[in-house]
């Protein structure tokens, strides 16, 4: 509706190639859903710059001064993709109606944002954007994608199959996502988790058009681990199931080996000890490594340290909530 204030929020690391650009679409998109009476002309686009050390804040600034729509939020240290939207979320749900986070890059196609705010309208607080195909993906991402979505239901995350980052929250959703307090956020499996009511919208994905990827397969790892402990013990238990089958076998091999003695028997076991010795050190080693990433996170929440710290931001500092 007419009245209805939309705010996008953009995380930004080292874009200084993409920015304009970026701005120069939304911009233009934005004001026709203005003209259109589908959205209000408060509405914002807000750049969360996590921590660039190139020109991307100094461009966001440049920006906020030229286009009343443009708002920048500059944390003070990378802190990664997930903080960077949960902090404009946070900011946003000031006074936004609407929340729609999409990638500074475009790739998600824009031209979906009008079906986010239909849904919206149609009284739902959270709208999933659903990829349509992975057509621009190469066949290492397809599959691993394919394979992390099997696993995260596995272990009992409630995610949605091929969404993004690419979705809309209301005003009431996002306040609540601001009430989940741990340290290292997954929010794709977070937002499901809160049980609003809910649509999906599909979108197709474009080539990127200037610079590269920031989202390494570092970066995609470490996200894949955060959801997987964030929502499920079932990797310990998994430990301890084959801790079982390791204790049933090794009483096996007692019982072989006191048979072989009583029997009179010589057995040459040089081989067969050192398999068991490396396998069975082995699996230990990675069961306290599974132990210890849970306890290293419990650790790190035990901290209660601020997920980000706000550097500069061009949001006006009267802003009143609504």
């Amino acid at each position: 509706m007419k009245d209805d204030i939309l705010f996008l929020v953009l995380p930004c690391y080292n874009e200084e190639e993409t920015l304009e650009d970026s701005h120069r679409k939304l911009s233009a998109f934005l004001q026709n859903m203005v003209k259109d009476g589908k959205i209000s002309d408060k509405s914002k686009m807000l750049f969360v710059d996590d921590g660039s050390v190139d020109r991307t804040w100094e461009i966001i600034a440049g920006l906020s001064q030229a286009d009343n729509m443009v708002e920048g939020l500059k944390l003070a240290h990378n802190r990664g993709h997930q903080v960077a939207i949960y902090a404009g979320i946070e900011e946003a749900s000031k006074c936004a109606d609407a929340i729609i986070t999409i990638d500074v890059d475009l790739q998600q196609d824009i031209n979906a944002i009008p079906d986010f705010m239909a849904a919206f309208e149609k009284g739902c607080d959270v709208v999933y954007g659903i990829r349509n195909d992975r057509k621009s993906d190469g066949f290492f991402k397809k599959a691993t994608a394919s394979f992390y979505y099997k696993l995260m239901h596995l272990v009992g995350a409630n995610i949605i199959p091929n969404s993004a980052d690419y979705r809309l929250l209301s005003r009431k959703a996002a306040r609540a996502l601001t009430q989940y307090k741990e340290s290292n956020l997954f929010i794709r499996g977070i937002v499901p988790d809160m049980g609003f009511k809910s649509d999906m919208v599909y979108f197709d994905v474009h080539e990127r058009e200037h610079g590269k990827s920031k989202y390494t397969l570092h970066k995609m790892l470490r996200l894949a681990a955060d959801g997987i402990t964030s929502f499920s013990i079932i990797p310990i238990r998994l430990i301890l199931y084959f801790g079982f089958l390791v204790l049933l076998y090794s009483i096996g091999v007692i019982i072989h080996d006191v048979y072989v003695y009583l029997m009179g028997k010589t057995v040459d076991g040089w081989a067969s000890l050192q398999a068991s010795i490396w396998f069975f050190g082995s699996v230990q080693l990675v069961g306290i490594g599974v132990i210890g990433e849970y306890i290293g996170r419990i650790y790190m929440e035990s901290k209660r340290r601020p997920r980000y710290i706000i550097d500069e931001k061009t949001i006006d500092a009267d802003k009143k909530e609504n």
